[in-house]
């Protein structure tokens, strides 16, 4: 994967996608055993933000979306979570609003107040401020 200065280029996308499948997978278990945190962390760790394939920030944020969706327990999911997370989950928070879908920007909605007393505000506005590394 490309080091933090550099842009990922369309003739990696498939490498990048390949991984998001796997990781996909490992998710789906996760899922299926109730471990919806450890779900949450996996789902953004290495998340594509430095690549302009579009496919690769879809296909992770479908994984991601999955996850969101599944998470009941916020509190104890930002417990669980830990800061380094905060401002990755923020973004695909505001992907999630993005799409209109009523559930999902109901989940997105609950997740960013609570992400946003735990966080503040400084969270929302180094997201909304990054537009280089977008999800």
């Amino acid at each position: 994967m490309a080091g933090a200065s550099e842009i990922v280029e369309a003739d990696n996308a498939e490498a990048i996608i390949a991984t998001i499948e796997t990781k996909s997978q490992k998710i789906e278990s996760l899922l299926k055993h109730y471990k919806h945190f450890e779900a949450l962390k996996t789902a953004l760790d290495d998340s594509p933000p430095k690549t302009l394939d579009e496919r690769c920030k879809s296909a992770n944020w479908i994984v991601v979306h999955k996850v969101i969706m599944a998470i009941r327990d916020i509190d104890g999911m930002l417990n669980a979570l830990g800061a380094e997370y905060y401002d990755i989950l923020m973004k695909y928070l505001y992907r999630g609003l993005a799409t209109g879908d009523e559930p999902t920007c109901d989940q997105c909605l609950m997740i960013h107040e609570k992400l946003t007393e735990r966080a503040g505000l400084g969270c929302i506005l180094r997201c909304l401020n990054d537009t280089t590394n977008t999800v």
